[in-house]
């Protein structure tokens, strides 16, 4: 998909640099996995505390079947 962005050119130059992207594209579109995978971390990061754990849970005996 096409899509014309208006880019800060410092933020994209400074990203080219870090990442060592050779070009625009590759920078952008590392830069969005990377948004995703983090957003998607704090998600399961929200969950900590909030799933209740069975004491009697056994995955080893589980396998036996």
């Amino acid at each position: 998909m096409a899509t014309n962005l208006a880019i800060d050119d410092e933020l994209l130059k400074n990203a080219l640099e870090i990442g060592g992207y050779k070009s625009k594209k590759d920078t952008v579109n590392a830069a969005l996995e990377e948004f995703i995978q983090r957003r998607r971390s704090e998600d399961v990061i929200d969950l900590f505390g909030k799933v209740e754990f069975d004491e009697g849970y056994d995955y080893k005996k589980l396998r036996e079947r």
